[in-house]
């Protein structure tokens, strides 16, 4: 991590969580590979982004970082061995690190006695407080402790939340591995999608932990979803609003063709039942249309004279229950 994470994500060190949240989901949907196919730059920066996040909206991760700047990984992972080579424990403070007293937590969520445990495929067995250590000069045989559970925030394009498919990032912490992952359709804000054995290895032989995506949905041009329903701004012409159409829409499973009836005014919605989202459970949604008529910008004056016959001829009083 050579660059400084802030700058990653182009937010000052004293910056709230807000403000850092902000910033990632801004930047994780402008880079994302989903947006920027055969874009190897792209791919990169989305890849920083992700491990810049990863570090600082983490507390205790990101308090870490400011202490020891790039090196805190190796710190907290036991990269550094007081007999290896010119690497010393000097000056550092482990419970600090690993987590110590007042009830401070560092990166093992037992705290300094926890990472010798897992260190020595040690766990949370018999003999209340006896340091790890000497459980294992007697011997003693304990299941080791399973590797730590890793939550990150996965931005997935709007229409691979609703129907579904593969989406691809980076592991913030296993130097920035490339995984895939398969969305379910249907899902939404702050759903969460586990792998399996993807998150923390664990010492002394454990399982790895977990690697949990809390998702966010990025937004749609021209879609918007509203609980399993979609909706839609329809643009049509005077023409179209005036005699009636017919309309080929893009659907999450196709194309449906929607029918504009004749004399429908700017504001009309019109429903396409079960042609919104799919949920796991029960009927799916309605693709809910709004008409907007688009006029020209420029008119000739034979067009405009003939505007002002229809308008008198047809007498209308739109306004008519205006009120305050």
């Amino acid at each position: 991590m050579a660059d400084d994470l802030y700058q990653v994500l182009g937010v000052g060190r004293g910056a709230s969580k807000d403000e850092i949240q902000k910033a990632y989901r801004k930047l994780a949907r402008k880079y994302h590979p989903d947006m920027n196919p055969d874009n190897q730059q792209a791919r990169e920066r989305f890849k920083r982004v992700q491990e810049a996040y990863d570090v600082l909206s983490h507390a205790e991760k990101r308090a870490a970082y400011d202490q020891y700047g790039a090196d805190f990984e190796k710190i907290r992972s036991g990269g550094f061995h007081p007999n290896a080579g010119n690497a010393s424990f000097d000056g550092l403070d482990l419970e600090q690190i690993f987590g110590g007293g007042g009830g401070r937590r560092g990166g093992f969520e037992g705290g300094f006695n926890e990472f010798f445990e897992q260190l020595m495929g040690g766990g949370a067995g018999q003999g209340g407080g006896a340091h790890p250590f000497s459980r294992a000069r007697r011997g003693q045989t304990v299941p080791p402790k399973r590797g730590a559970n890793v939550r990150i925030e996965l931005t997935v394009p709007f229409q691979t939340a609703i129907g579904g498919g593969k989406s691809e990032f980076y592991h913030p912490s296993r130097g920035g591995e490339k995984l895939s992952v398969t969305i379910p359709p249907g899902v939404k804000d702050g759903d969460k999608v586990r792998l399996r054995g993807k998150g923390d290895p664990a010492f002394g032989g454990g399982d790895p932990g977990d690697l949990i995506l809390e998702l966010q949905v990025a937004s749609h041009p021209y879609f918007r979803r509203n609980g399993d329903n979609l909706e839609l701004d329809l643009p049509i012409t005077l023409g179209e609003a005036a005699l009636g159409t017919k309309v080929d829409l893009p659907i999450p499973t196709g194309k449906v063709t929607l029918t504009v009836p004749p004399g429908s005014s700017s504001g009309k919605r019109l429903r396409l039942k079960g042609q919104g989202v799919k949920p796991k459970v029960g009927p799916p949604g309605d693709l809910l249309v709004r008409l907007q008529v688009e006029l020209p910008s420029e008119w000739s004056e034979d067009d405009l004279t003939l505007l002002r016959q229809i308008d008198e001829r047809q007498q209308l009083n739109p306004r008519k229950d205006l009120r305050w």
